[in-house]
């Protein structure tokens, strides 16, 4: 019987041969995007997000390469990986046995498009690291890990040399480049017991660096077969509110 330390070898040796399978990312757009890169070689495309979050954050989606640590509803996240995969990108999921794949499903995800690690052992850092390398996304679950800052410090120049974005959650993480906190605040479609639920809310705050926190209120709403996301007429108001309450 191999040791606890073969077998995480034996993972990382097939998560690298998966990731070795998936297409170059930006591939074709190599050469259409010559022109644009040598205007803004600095600026990259954000990565898909669900519209109604794309308002809240800093630079109308998550920045490509960035780090962004994540705590509360997990139905954020399953939307985040399902805007990645649903826009033609490649995401991985990692240390969250809990994430509902038919909600992902129905939320617009393609599941080929989806790597899930359930279990990764007792390095949950390490086998993110080898999904940078290849995929769009990568929510790590941390599983009240503490990661120490010379670790972060390599997991986040890694993300931003391969244009990756890194998302944690589940443990304590320094030196996010934005940080978003998402709670329930109601449902509708359930009572007494019974009832089907037609609409999620979920109150969310985002935190950058650089920018003024901003808060909003969406909405998860069955539609068609599947799950529409909408920002509250609120959130406007509240966007300035913030930006006042940060210049006082």
């Amino acid at each position: 019987m191999g040791s606890a330390g073969e077998a995480q070898r034996e993972q990382l040796a097939e998560l690298r041969r998966r990731i070795a399978a998936v297409p170059a990312r930006g591939a074709g757009a190599a050469v259409r995007g010559v022109g644009s890169a040598v205007r803004h070689p600095l600026r990259r495309e954000p990565l898909p997000t669900p519209s109604a979050l794309a308002e809240l954050l800093p630079e109308g989606g998550l920045a490509k390469g960035s780090v962004v640590a994540y705590t509360g509803a997990s139905s954020l996240l399953t939307g985040l990986l399902a805007a990645v995969t649903g826009s033609g990108g490649h995401a991985a999921a990692v240390g969250l046995p809990r994430l509902g794949l038919l909600a992902a499903s129905e939320m617009g995800a393609r599941l080929d498009r989806l790597a899930v690690v359930p279990d990764p052992g007792s390095d949950p850092v390490e086998i993110a690291a080898v999904l940078l390398d290849g995929l769009d996304l990568v929510v790590l679950g941390l599983g009240g890990l503490s990661v120490p800052p010379s670790r972060t410090r390599v997991l986040a120049a890694r993300a931003r040399s391969k244009a990756s974005t890194l998302v944690v959650t589940g443990g304590s993480w320094s030196g996010a480049t934005v940080r978003i906190d998402a709670r329930v605040a109601g449902y509708e479609g359930l009572g007494r017991g019974c009832g089907r639920l037609r609409t999620l809310r979920l109150d969310v705050r985002v935190r950058g660096r650089s920018a003024p926190p901003r808060t909003g209120r969406l909405e998860l709403t069955p539609r068609d077969g599947g799950v529409e996301w909408v920002a509250r007429q609120e959130n406007t108001a509240q966007h300035l509110g913030s930006v006042r309450e940060a210049a006082s």
